[in-house]
């Protein structure tokens, strides 16, 4: 493929000792592994440019889509300069780095965006050529951190987010590691843009041409039928399906003590998973997810595809996606699942274990949620099609409760729904379904859950008492909007994996309240102001509409007397 950039390239010819130079390099890794050796002499054999211009040291970093090393680059005027070495999988497509390039050269060198010196290319190899930020590991320092650290960080993060967001970049991967932190020289720096997106208004032309390439495509279906063993009752549902729901309740409803979740939308798309493993989670990752679908074959009912039952004690993930079945008719007659079906036709599967072949006639809803757990937005958690820069704010939040919290990751969901039901725990129920209706999602939910006050569950889990607190500790935060919740809402009986998941919440709060910090080590943790969690509110607004931005972050009361 072609790359076009305005980078300065060290695509040298391959000179005939370049066998020899490799061999000389590697007599220094000595005292690596074998794995990282191999990994070594492959890129150096991949990119035989790299031989004449860098010393690969040490790989510190992989991840999905690309690993990341550190080298030393040797400079005309003799010194040595540290350098950050990121190979990108042969497989990544040219558009997707070539669109992450210029987000580093358009947007990156400033407020703590990583920039970039050079790229290299050989074949279907690309290598990009960064500043190497030594950084701390966020987990080591977590809870070493003293809260005027704290607030700097986040005030350098805001940074680096309103310069992404001023070029219309939506970063989609906002977490710890992807922005780096040098506690002794106070040096911050975002990185990995990798899965980056462009606003409609977006000035990186690049991200134009990917986006309107991702969205292009025949619509697939996949299973929209997707229930949680043992778990939280969650649907997500398109507006128009609500009307029906009230009529078929109660001939629907099952004695099976597992609950169901259904997604039911207009449109579908592709789906990106981005998973990595941390520890000292709030909420402990287990395997709630179940696909299954049940059916009673008669006389009236045409089977379109044979459904498979699963074994729900086994709690076992079944990756199967495909599990289709129709229900019963007015006249008696199973419709086929066909993708001409008209549009009028009415859903009648509405909140039951099925899927009708009017809903399997509809294309899913094309909406992006690549990220990593833990820091996905509600509104990518729901499929909403219309994702703006709110979302990596919604991440920074998170950021944030975990720096409060001293929980890393504060989250962690073996998919969506249960993350969903994670976040309606901190959040509320009411508050989450009443967002959710303002991006024009429909949030069944069987159970009733208050918000949490942050400051209360925070120091909870931080094991600090505030002697500033001037808010309630055990007073939940109520919710300006109750009223206009439905009533139905308080009807539904608990699920069993949203009060696992409140126990398990409740558990972590008994457990590390009972160990305050002792005042000496306090590093200004008893003085906490109130400001702090008005940012931290505002941040976690499950509304993106009226999120706070990063512009106006900046200028939040919690930073006062920090200079931009």
């Amino acid at each position: 493929f072609v790359m076009e950039t305005a980078l300065k390239s060290h695509c040298d010819e391959q000179h005939p000792h370049q066998a020899e130079d490799i061999s000389r390099k590697h007599e220094q890794n000595s005292k690596l592994s074998e794995g990282i050796k191999k990994d070594i002499e492959k890129l150096y054999e991949a990119v035989p440019q790299l031989v004449n211009v860098f010393k690969i040291k040490e790989k510190i970093g992989e991840g999905t889509f690309s690993s990341v090393y550190l080298a030393t680059a040797k400079l005309q005027a003799g010194c040595e300069e540290k350098m950050a070495l990121k190979h990108l999988i042969p497989t990544s497509h040219p558009l997707r780095i070539a669109a992450e390039l210029q987000c580093l050269t358009v947007a990156g060198g400033q407020d703590n965006v990583m920039g970039v010196k050079y790229c290299f290319r050989k074949n279907d190899h690309v290598v990009i050529v960064m500043p190497y930020l030594e950084h701390e590991s966020f987990l080591d320092i977590l809870n070493t951190l003293s809260f005027e650290e704290v607030r700097e960080y986040m005030f350098n993060l805001f940074k680096a987010l309103r310069r992404i967001h001023h070029f219309g970049i939506v970063h989609r991967d906002v977490k710890p590691s992807n922005f780096l932190y040098n506690r002794r020289l106070k040096e911050y720096a975002l990185v990995d843009f990798g899965l980056a997106q462009g606003t409609p208004d977006t000035k990186i032309e690049l991200l134009k041409t990917a986006q309107s390439e991702d969205q292009q495509g025949s619509c697939s279906q996949s299973n929209p039928n997707t229930a949680l063993g043992n778990g939280v009752s969650v649907g997500v549902t398109a507006p128009k399906q609500i009307a029906q729901q009230s009529a078929s309740k109660a001939s629907d409803k099952r004695s099976s003590s597992l609950s169901k979740i259904q997604i039911k939308q207009g449109r579908g798309g592709k789906e990106e998973y981005v998973h990595h493993s941390v520890q000292r989670s709030v909420f402990g990752e287990r395997n709630f997810n179940v696909y299954s679908s049940t059916y009673q074959e008669n006389s009236n009912t045409k089977l379109v595809k044979q459904s498979k039952v699963i074994d729900v004690s086994s709690r076992k993930l079944v990756t199967k996606k495909k599990i289709i079945s129709t229900r019963t008719v007015s006249n008696g007659v199973g419709r086929k699942a066909a993708s001409g079906c008209p549009s009028n036709l009415t859903c009648d599967c509405y909140a039951t274990d099925r899927v009708c072949s009017v809903c399997l006639s509809r294309c899913q809803q094309v909406a992006p949620r690549a990220g990593t757990p833990g820091f996905r937005a509600p509104e990518v958690l729901t499929k909403c099609p219309t994702q703006t820069t709110a979302i990596d704010m919604w991440s920074a939040g998170i950021v944030f409760l975990s720096l409060l919290s001293g929980r890393y990751p504060f989250y962690k969901a073996s998919d969506d729904l249960t993350a969903l039901a994670q976040i309606m725990t901190v959040r509320g129920s009411r508050e989450t379904i009443q967002a959710a209706k303002t991006f024009g999602k429909s949030i069944l939910c069987t159970q009733v859950v208050p918000a949490q006050n942050l400051r209360a569950l925070c120091e909870k889990l931080r094991g600090t008492n505030s002697s500033c607190s001037r808010s309630q500790p055990d007073v939940p935060i109520k919710s300006v909007n109750d009223s206009a919740l439905p009533v139905e809402i308080d009807k539904q009986c608990a699920p069993e994996t949203l009060g696992k998941e409140i126990q398990y919440l409740k558990g972590c709060q008994e457990g590390d309240g009972a160990s305050e910090i002792k005042a000496t080590d306090m590093k200004g943790w008893d003085q906490v102001p109130d400001e702090a969690y008005d940012l931290l509110d505002k941040l976690l607004d499950l509304n993106p509409a009226t999120r706070i931005t990063a512009k106006e972050a900046l200028l939040h009361p919690f930073f006062k007397g920090i200079s931009l």
